[in-house]
């Protein structure tokens, strides 16, 4: 029975347009997820932005697979990543919102998480920065080398080559087991002040939000700071100066958790070990501006996607399928060899396109969000093919929600007293008051601006 596991391991791992001859310990690869915090693809060079320095996270596209149509199934914090651990949408795990402080939203005890799961089939599991889900039971790490309090202005997370340092005992360790380590930075998400009362807020108008950003540097990064004059601003923002310095701001974040990655990387080279590790890297939602995280819009929605994969066989591959973070747990298992018990997930399985291969049948999917702060009631499903978005607003009597972070943003109040009625190319009345049905024809409406629900 034993010799018969080991070989249905190793036919499994071998198979799916990934390379026929790994060998017994790559059929059972380390498994390295790296998330960060609030990063769209607008912010990525091997994404088509010209600006932005991004050279580890290129370096890792061109070894790997980058995804085209890759989504978050909800732009929330804590709700995403509980959908990354879990392969369920947060309306079935139970994360409505955020798991911090008043908020409390938590997964339903009965859940059983990705890293529970890995070390089940005997992965040694660890965890280090942003965790932000609960309850520990249902994604319980074995080592957890960070706490990942949320909005920390202190967090190893916002320093990610020395977060990268500290999983060396992870990585170097003595042991037979493969790995499974979740690196979870806090990167780029909005940097926070502390107020007497001990509250934090995000309101630094009219300067721009540090982003993270901060004068005395952080370990073993270099700052790679950018001209707000060069950057360039999506059609969903408003071209204005306190978007343009905070998009400064957001690209030196993003920049410094590149070097994070590029750290992660040539630790796990100099151990040995990065010929036999599956790297992913994704966000959990698109960037901290209004227009983007908190909506089902694509500016929150459409999200990077990198894997690199032992075994790979054409590096430098692009997958157009489309894909959701609900994919990426049944994804992992199979990877691992993992059981994948039919209907414990909401998503499926991706590993046959990871060198670009064709994936038949990925043709759309699915959105939900609820809240995001516990006063964010806002309930909201969506689904999206290629050409058409169809969105249904709930709750569609109440004024769209703000979360803290972006209604303090500067972008945001410099609209507000500019006593400007467009925000980017929609119009702000539309922003805040939804109907019922909002369906966009992405082809020829790519802003998601013209509602069509109406139209016969």
């Amino acid at each position: 029975m034993k010799l018969l596991l080991v070989f249905l391991l190793l036919i499994g791992c071998g198979g799916g347009g990934l390379g026929g001859a790994e060998s017994a310990a790559a059929a059972r690869p380390n498994i390295v997820l790296i998330v960060a915090d609030d990063h769209g693809t607008d912010a990525l060079g091997c994404y088509g932005n010209p600006v932005i320095k991004t050279p580890h996270l290129d370096a890792l596209a061109a070894d790997g697979t980058r995804f085209t149509h890759a989504f978050c199934t909800t732009a929330s914090c804590s709700p995403s990543r509980s959908v990354i651990l879990s392969g369920q949408h947060n309306h079935r795990n139970g994360m409505y919102g955020l798991q911090h402080d008043m908020h409390h939203f938590q997964s339903f005890a009965t859940v059983k998480g990705l890293p529970v799961r890995l070390a089940e089939a005997g992965y040694r599991t660890a965890r280090i920065g942003k965790f932000h889900v609960a309850p520990e039971s249902a994604y319980a790490f074995q080592t957890v080398l960070s706490g990942g309090a949320a909005n920390d202005p202190a967090s190893l997370g916002r320093s990610p080559v020395e977060m990268a340092d500290h999983t060396r005992g992870v990585i170097t360790a003595k042991d037979a087991r493969p790995f499974f380590l979740y690196f979870a930075v806090d990167d780029p998400h909005r940097g926070n002040i502390v107020l007497p009362n001990g509250r934090p807020s995000f309101d630094t108008y009219p300067a721009p939000n540090p982003f993270g950003n901060r004068a005395a540097g952080h370990p073993g990064v270099t700052p790679v700071k950018y001209d707000p004059a060069k950057v360039i601003v999506p059609p969903f923002l408003p071209d204005t100066p306190e978007c343009r310095a905070e998009l400064a701001e957001y690209y030196q974040a993003v920049s410094r958790l590149d070097q994070g990655v590029g750290r992660l990387v040539q630790l796990l080279k100099e151990a040995g070990q990065y010929e036999r590790t599956l790297i992913v890297y994704l966000s959990d939602n698109g960037v901290a501006f209004p227009g983007a995280k908190t909506t089902l819009y694509d500016p929150g929605m459409r999200l990077p996607c990198i894997v690199r994969a032992p075994g790979r066989q054409r590096p430098g591959s692009v997958q157009d399928a489309m894909v959701t973070w609900a994919d990426l747990t049944p994804t992992l298992l199979e990877f691992a060899g993992a059981p994948v018990p039919p209907g414990d997930f909401d998503g499926r399985s991706f590993r046959a396109g990871l060198d670009g291969a064709p994936l038949a049948g990925w043709e759309e999917v699915y959105g939900s969000h609820t809240s995001h702060e516990i006063t964010m009631y806002y309930p909201m499903r969506s689904v999206r093919t290629r050409r058409y978005k169809l969105i249904h607003n709930l709750a569609p009597g109440l004024k769209f929600p703000f979360a803290l972070d972006l209604i303090q943003s500067p972008t945001w109040v410099g609209v507000l007293k500019s006593g400007a009625t467009v925000y980017g190319r929609r119009p702000i009345a539309q922003f805040l008051h939804r109907p019922e049905f909002e369906l966009y024809d992405l082809a020829g409406d790519p802003d998601e601006v013209v509602n069509l629900a109406d139209a016969p």
